[in-house]
């Protein structure tokens, strides 16, 4: 596993941990599929999430959530309807999609996690 995957792994599991504190459960981590991946699938209530999990060590040029454009919007749409398609027993739940943005703690404390409830529309 690379540094930068490794990096990734670390700040995926601690939004978990963070998102499961707020009354989420996990359905599965680092969903792949040729469209892309889904960084974590939870259960919030009766509603599927899915959520996208970016850090950024210094974040003078924009936060992580800043970096989910519209191009990786339609990727995770698309990594999510096949997601869908794959487990039919989650086809009739309520979706939505979530970011959680980690930012600093570069030597001056934690980092700072933001989560946005239902960041985006699939439209």
């Amino acid at each position: 596993m690379t540094g930068a995957r490794v990096q990734g792994s670390r700040w995926e599991r601690a939004a978990e941990s963070f998102l499961q504190r707020r009354g989420l459960r996990p359905v599965t981590r680092n969903f792949h599929s040729r469209f892309g991946e889904i960084d974590l699938v939870m259960r919030d209530g009766p509603a599927l999430v899915f959520v996208e999990v970016r850090y950024r060590r210094v974040d003078r040029y924009g936060s992580g959530a800043d970096t989910v454009d519209w191009a990786k919007q339609r990727k995770l749409i698309s990594a999510a309807r096949h997601y869908l398609g794959r487990h039919p027993e989650a086809r009739d739940l309520p979706c939505r999609f979530d970011v959680v943005s980690i930012g600093g703690g570069h030597g001056h404390g934690d980092p700072e996690l933001n989560w946005i409830k239902d960041a985006f529309d699939a439209g």
